[in-house]
């Protein structure tokens, strides 16, 4: 099957939506293929950020979105040996939603789908870039019922890291060095538990909990490859290190009964040196991968989006799609925010994840301590996390 757009969308993920939605509401004719049959993955990355509450007010759906489940977290906490600390307060932004929403991805991606104007294809995988006159024409998807060829002046690639459209199109990247990874599961929560964000830094061990209301999803922040050691130590091993470190959960470890259960997140970290081509442009994290530190992936993609919308549509409003000095506008307004948050990631790796994770006793590392005790400073990452170095907005 062969169809035509004005513009092609690989990916259906927040910024991929978020940018069907715009376009769609301005006229442009979107098309968005999306390779799974549903929204429904565990462990997505789905902390909604000021910022982009803002975004969904101006797009007419911020009642919507906090109709759905969700739980506002508003101070980030960690405790370490010689206390707990709260070094960020997202309750002294100055903002419309001085908060965090933590809301399943599913959810959010389901409301952006059902309110754009726009075609969207499920269980369509892209397998590879067309092109034309040295220019991308479209792509080819695989689908349960054939192969579905989309043909388009313009393909917006929002696949993420893994993309296929950027691997196709052999981009290069500047790679940054990322010193740990991630193990993700989940336990249930009980009413006496801390609320919001919690942290735990113990003997070489780090930890974290998102508060879901009925259950928590943890991450064991370990040492890049430190997964393998770990899973070969045994799930009682485990369940022990996660009751010592977090006793709170000492009485649920149990629910843990095989290794099926627990998902190792590998982090990286990079940045395309360049982000377009004749007939295509990437973003959100087919540009630049981000660390889950502060959890702004979602929220830059969603940036990136808004950016990007705002170029392809004053292009087709000339009747045309858009030029390459105009894909490359995009990369020159979204670099310094981008480039900027991953330099405040790497920073915070190497400066608080690191040492902890040394196995040596240690006390909060002083930038820790100073926000516990000048709270007016929690403003300060709560600002850098939660609004970004340049939000975008709807006109």
């Amino acid at each position: 099957m062969k169809v035509k757009a004005d513009v092609c969308i690989v990916g259906g993920g927040p910024a991929g939506l978020v940018l069907a939605l715009i376009l769609g509401r301005r006229g442009v004719d979107a098309v968005v293929l999306e390779k799974h049959g549903s929204f429904l993955r565990d462990f997505r990355g789905d902390t909604v950020h000021p910022s982009t509450l803002q975004l969904m007010d101006e797009l007419g759906l911020g009642e919507e979105l906090a109709a759905l489940p969700h739980r506002v977290v508003r101070q980030l906490q960690i405790t370490y040996a010689g206390g707990t600390f709260r070094p960020v307060d997202f309750a002294r932004l100055r903002a419309t939603h001085p908060y965090v929403m933590m809301l399943p991805q599913w959810d959010f991606l389901e409301l952006l789908a059902t309110h754009g104007e726009f075609t969207l294809h499920r269980n369509a995988e892209v397998v590879s870039v067309n092109r034309s006159d040295r220019r991308v024409a479209g792509v080819t998807a695989m689908t349960p019922d054939g192969t579905l060829e989309v043909e388009a002046p313009l393909t917006v690639a929002c696949d993420g890291r893994n993309s296929t459209v950027r691997r196709e199109l052999g981009l290069r990247s500047k790679e940054y060095g990322a010193p740990i990874d991630i193990l993700w599961f989940r336990l249930p929560r009980e009413p006496g538990d801390p609320e919001g964000m919690a942290g735990r830094a113990d003997e070489g061990r780090l930890f974290f909990g998102i508060d879901r209301g009925e259950y928590w999803q943890m991450g064991w922040v370990v040492l890049k490859g430190g997964d393998e050691q770990i899973r070969a130590a045994g799930l009682p091993a485990f369940r022990a290190a996660l009751a010592e470190s977090v006793p709170y959960l000492a009485d649920r470890v149990a629910e843990i009964r095989d290794w099926d259960q627990v998902q190792t997140l590998t982090v990286r970290m990079d940045r395309l040196y360049r982000w377009h081509v004749p007939g295509a442009l990437l973003i959100g994290d087919a540009a630049h991968a981000m660390s889950p530190v502060g959890g702004v992936g979602i929220n830059l993609a969603i940036q990136d989006a808004v950016a990007a919308a705002r170029v392809i549509v004053a292009a087709f409003e000339r009747g045309r799609a858009p030029t390459q000095g105009e894909l490359a506008s995009v990369q020159r307004r979204r670099s310094l925010p981008t480039a900027g948050t991953q330099l405040i990631q790497r920073a915070f790796q190497r400066g608080v994840l690191a040492p902890a994770l040394s196995g040596r006793p240690m006390r909060p590392p002083l930038p820790v301590r100073l926000l516990d005790r000048y709270p007016a400073l929690g403003a300060i990452p709560a600002r850098l996390i939660g609004v970004g170095l340049r939000p975008e907005h709807v006109a």
